[in-house]
């Protein structure tokens, strides 16, 4: 048994230590929002908090994590008024929405590090895969964020 704490939780699981923390999410956990894109931690879409910092949940062992807080896009979207998930809405930015999941939490950790990103930092942090080549849209939404944590 592994104990993990997730979105505030502990919870224990039955995994062996080198399981990957996206399989413990979806296949043992049910927790179907973080989403498995390549496996190889280059799409993005299993993006996940690990402390605070955005990483890529197919590679990082579910070993690695005892002791350390794994926030998933559960945890944001819980808060129907959460400035990211409030300008994604806004904004219109999924398309097909794949990769959203993924997109949302590397935002939200850019904006817990940086209130007032330039289109630098978002570049420079957003390096999530979108199929749909929803950039601008992204970008505009992280924009927005931005303006509505600054508006308090």
């Amino acid at each position: 048994m592994i104990a993990l704490r997730i979105n505030g939780k502990t919870v224990n699981v039955d995994v062996e230590p080198d399981t990957p923390l996206l399989w413990v999410l979806r296949d043992t956990l049910g927790m179907t929002g973080t989403k498995f894109g390549c496996g190889a931690a280059l799409c993005g879409a299993c993006t996940v908090h690990i402390d605070g910092v955005a990483m890529r949940s197919c590679s990082i062992a579910a070993g690695q994590l005892v002791g350390r807080e794994v926030a998933t896009i559960e945890s944001v979207v819980e808060d129907k008024n959460h400035p990211v998930v409030t300008a994604w809405i806004e904004e219109q930015v999924p398309q097909c929405g794949y990769c959203q999941a993924g997109q949302i939490m590397a935002a939200t950790a850019l904006l817990k590090r940086n209130r007032n990103p330039s289109d630098v930092d978002i570049d420079r942090a957003m390096t999530n895969i979108c199929r749909c080549g929803t950039y601008a849209e992204i970008r505009n939404g992280i924009r927005k964020a931005a303006t509505l944590m600054a508006k308090g």
